[in-house]
């Protein structure tokens, strides 16, 4: 199956320069200069930024001073030991935090990780396992996207392709994704991609100024029920997203993982399908032309990809 060509999809005037102004604000609240240009640039910056802001405010909170000083004198150099560099020579932050250290607060109705004095290194394999995913997305045209907008990422769960895989993003934590993970880099790479995706949607709403209207709904096939058009939309974005690089994968993965990856499309074209007689409507909301031609050439290609692939053996992971 021929691969869908990603180089401009990603592309979006203000992009760059919201978030690097977004990172000097944030410097410049914690009295740090957070090390922009440091070993592991200016996207990792971004993401740690947030990490510190939200660590420093709960501190804060909490009245712990030794702790409100570790987020603000905390530099990015100060956590390259985290980095995770993969053949092309791009460094994300790869975190592997033990059971029970991840937070719930209402920063997030799912739980999450901060980087904090005690983050540990993730292990050797972990390190492997990230690096092959981030060079399989590259390989077929989401490098941009996984570098720019998933820097660190926080490995939970281990698990078997049968199982139910979960991985999710927190608009407070951009650039961070949480996810689990299997032996296959493909479907790392894939998780990895679907949260990118949501993370690089909300920046671009953002940098477009585009406001969503919350009091209108389309009904979800993902979800099986109404959601406002922000959720809908970002749904057939990231999915559509995932399609893409799952079919161009797909020939190339070993017989296990391409049967997982087979069921995985069929599913997805099935829902993208039921959803496309509300996207158009939905879409129109985007007041953006060039963003809502993106997420309109997206939902289109990724609907050409799985046009002939047959109906799922089994129940696809709803977003």
């Amino acid at each position: 199956m021929p691969e869908p060509s990603t180089d401009q999809l990603f592309y979006l005037p203000g992009l760059q320069e919201r978030k690097a102004e977004r990172t000097r604000r944030i410097a410049e609240l914690l009295g740090s200069s957070l090390g922009g240009h440091g070993p592991t640039g200016a996207a990792v910056a971004h993401a740690v930024a947030h990490h510190l802001l939200e660590g420093a405010e709960q501190a804060a909170a909490n009245r712990n001073g030794d702790l409100l000083s570790w987020y603000r004198r905390t530099e990015l150099r100060d956590l390259a030991y985290l980095a995770s560099t993969d053949s092309a020579g791009s460094a994300h932050l790869l975190l592997n935090p033990e059971d029970g250290h991840l937070l719930q607060s209402p920063l997030s109705e799912t739980a999450y990780y901060l980087v904090a004095p005690e983050t540990s290194v993730a292990p050797a394999a972990l390190h492997e396992l990230l690096a092959t995913a981030l060079d399989s997305a590259r390989k077929h045209g989401f490098g941009g996207l996984v570098d720019q907008y998933a820097p660190i990422v926080c490995l939970l769960e281990r698990r078997e392709l049968r199982d139910t895989l979960f991985s999710w993003s927190i608009t407070r934590l951009p650039g961070t994704v949480f996810t689990d993970y299997t032996s296959a880099p493909e479907v790392l790479a894939r998780d990895l991609v679907h949260e990118a995706g949501h993370h690089w949607f909300n920046e671009a709403l953002a940098t477009a100024s585009v406001s969503l209207p919350e009091d209108v709904t389309f009904h979800s096939p993902w979800r099986e029920t109404e959601r406002p058009a922000f959720g809908f939309l970002h749904a057939c974005w990231a999915f559509s997203l995932t399609v893409i690089y799952s079919a161009a994968v797909l020939d190339s993965a070993p017989p296990p993982v391409q049967a997982f990856l087979r069921d995985y499309l069929a599913g997805q074209g099935r829902l993208l399908r039921a959803a496309v007689p509300n996207f158009g409507e939905a879409a129109s909301l985007i007041t953006s032309e060039q963003l809502r031609e993106r997420v309109s050439g997206a939902v289109d290609a990724a609907l050409r990809c799985a046009q002939e692939l047959p109906e799922p053996s089994e129940e696809v992971s709803s977003c």
